[in-house]
């Protein structure tokens, strides 16, 4: 009997019992699944590696599946040094962000792309700004960054403050962490290789990512932070 395989990614994957493996995944068709990956660490078969692209089956009813059969679709993406800590943030930001089960088709596209361009030795940091930035709006947080909380056209010249109930509010008071017009203007036409794109986004993300991810830090940034 053939069994039905979807495309997957391996996000997180620890040590269960004997020789397997609890393994996050963000599949294409069921969202993000924990599972049971059965033989994980033994010598034989397909291991939950991170990047690389997989066809998979999953059987059972509860929140914690188990994997029934798993292929490898295709080539291992190589990541390095700052691209290699940027996909494990990405894997992060899943983990941590997602519902399970809930299907999300168009970020998994994102994050294929994501990684395909990290790959190819682009610069990291427009890669993992408009990411962030297609998370926050396929996950329902997204914000206008073309006009402010009264309704009236961001101004490329205005400073802004940004508030996670009422959005973008221009200011006339200088005070540090506003954000300017131009980079918001940049952000909401898709320049990501704008230099004010993307000191604005950092800046951004930071603050509209921290609402939905908490008071526990992120690993993979504390880990960037003490790389060599």
């Amino acid at each position: 009997m053939s069994l039905d395989l979807q495309p997957a990614y391996v996000l997180h994957s620890r040590p269960y019992r004997d020789s397997s493996a609890l393994v996050d995944l963000l599949t294409l068709r069921e969202g993000m699944q924990r599972v049971v990956w059965r033989g994980a660490r033994r010598g034989r078969g397909v291991k939950p590696q991170p990047f690389t692209p997989l066809l998979l089956n999953l059987y059972g009813r509860g929140e914690l599946k188990t994997l029934q059969q798993a292929e490898v679709a295709g080539s291992h993406v190589r990541l390095q040094g700052e691209a290699l800590f940027s996909g494990l943030y990405l894997n992060e930001l899943l983990v941590r962000l997602l519902s399970t089960g809930d299907p999300q088709t168009l970020l998994f596209a994102a994050y294929q792309t994501a990684l395909e361009q990290l790959a190819s030795e682009r610069a990291v940091e427009p890669v993992l700004r408009e990411f962030e930035w297609q998370l926050l709006e396929l996950l329902g947080y997204g914000f206008s960054l073309e006009v402010d909380a009264e309704g009236a056209p961001l101004q490329p010249q205005g400073l802004y403050h940004w508030d996670a109930e009422q959005g973008l509010s221009r200011t006339e008071q200088s005070q540090p962490g506003l954000l300017p017009g131009s980079g918001l203007l940049a952000m909401a036409s898709g320049d990501w290789q704008h230099a004010a794109a993307l000191h604005t986004a950092k800046r951004l993300m930071r603050k509209a990512l921290a609402v939905h991810l908490g008071d526990r830090p992120l690993v993979s940034r504390q880990l960037f932070a003490a790389k060599p």
